[in-house]
């Protein structure tokens, strides 16, 4: 049997899957690898959402197939989640679809409205799914900047005119995974005013909208007037709650591109597990404290990271916004590119991070750290790297290939 698919030949080396084998054979081998690299929460989601997961486990017919598109109760929860934070109002059986985290909801969204050769801006770098889901699609991506400033919409025009056939989407996420750069209100009108001109639909992930560390809360894209004409917006429950593996999310918006989402989500799948529904409407419509102190854990971690990566020689550009750090590799190891600079602080400093080009090929002079282990860890981490890169002025003479490193 051919394993030549046409999807999976359109779909490009996992990256991820190098670093993860040389992580992999250094933990068999019993090494402590201080793991900065996936984005996967290490908190504990709130003990209130736990509860009311149990007290629903095991009621009458909340085994059956749930509703796909989400249960009432929390698309009016998601809605009033949006009003409260947001000031928009949203319609709850229009304006609302629950997905099994943002990522699906993405990725059947790209099947949802996707034609063959249609053309889709996304950011570079960006989260894979934002290009894959399309590319999976059938679509062609063309990049534009992730930074929201006028280079993005000079990308955008370029793209309008000479693409062929047009455009017919552009995607936003802000605050960015893995750029941690931010937006504000006045870029998204600009982009609003830019996609009715132009004819495009506007998909936006917010999935990291609460994590934020400036005292500037995100805004979102359809706090714009008009925004509702053009614009879907992607949200998580997964860093907001810590409920990553729960997989719950929400895409919102646009009635037209909602109903088509619905539609192709009813033939696939059934919806989350009635409980962790009815315990997502919890973690909605409950007490909000908990979002406040998992941010200033993140706080926390991200301070400890800049400061004690700093004294080890490693400057890190202080994010202002997610769970992420985009760090420029530090100039002796940059020609060795992400891929192999991210097996190299495994293997001689023992730790792990993400290589910026599994987010594009624009991201390979920089790595993405993730401060999902404790401060104690992330300034152990540092130590680490101090006595690596003291080390590697003698032993690797700067920059020389992985396996004479060895």
């Amino acid at each position: 049997m051919t394993t030549d698919f046409h999807r999976i030949r359109r779909l490009p080396p996992y990256v991820f899957e190098q670093v993860n084998r040389v992580k992999a054979a250094a933990r068999n081998a019993g090494v402590d690898i201080v793991d900065l690299g996936m984005g996967n929460p290490d908190l504990d989601a709130p003990a209130h959402v736990y509860e009311k997961l149990k007290e629903t486990i095991g009621k009458p017919r909340t085994d059956r197939y749930s509703a796909s598109k989400g249960i009432p109760g929390l698309r009016k929860a998601q809605a009033a989640y949006y009003e409260r934070r947001f000031g928009v109002k949203l319609d709850p059986d229009r304006q609302v679809v629950a997905t099994l985290g943002s990522k699906e909801g993405f990725a059947n969204m790209a099947q949802a409205i996707t034609a063959p050769g249609d053309v889709i801006l996304t950011p570079n770098p960006s989260y894979p799914i934002h290009a894959f889901g399309f590319l999976m699609a059938g679509g062609v991506i063309r990049s534009v900047p992730a930074e929201p400033g006028p280079e993005f919409f000079h990308a955008m025009e370029r793209a309008v005119q000479h693409s062929i056939p047009k455009p017919i989407a552009v995607v936003l996420c802000y605050p960015s995974n893995p750029t941690a750069c931010v937006a504000d209100l006045e870029f998204y009108k600009d982009v609003v005013a830019f996609a009715k001109k132009n004819d495009l639909i506007v998909l936006s992930d917010l999935a990291y909208a609460e994590l934020y560390f400036d005292g500037n809360p995100p805004p979102s894209v359809l706090q714009v007037p008009g925004a509702m004409d053009v614009a879907v917006e992607f949200t998580s429950m997964s860093k907001t709650y810590s409920m990553a593996g729960w997989r719950m999310g929400f895409a919102v918006g646009n009635e037209r591109l909602i109903a088509a989402l619905s539609r192709v989500k009813s033939y696939l799948d059934y919806g989350a597990y009635t409980p962790i529904q009815v315990a997502a409407t919890a973690a909605l419509n409950g007490p909000q404290e908990c979002i406040a102190e998992m941010r200033e854990t993140y706080k926390k971690r991200r301070d400890a990271l800049v400061e004690s990566f700093g004294r080890a020689g490693w400057n890190i550009p202080v994010p202002r916004a997610t769970m992420f750090a985009w760090s420029p590799i530090p100039e002796p190891f940059r020609a060795m590119g992400s891929v192999e600079f991210s097996k190299l602080l495994i293997e001689k400093a023992e730790v792990a991070v993400s290589p910026g080009v599994g987010f594009g090929e624009h991201g390979d002079e920089y790595v993405r750290i993730a401060v999902v282990e404790n401060e104690q860890r992330i300034r152990q981490a540092a130590r680490n790297i101090r006595r690596f890169f003291e080390q590697a002025g003698t032993t690797l003479h700067n920059v020389v290939p992985l396996s004479a490193a060895r």
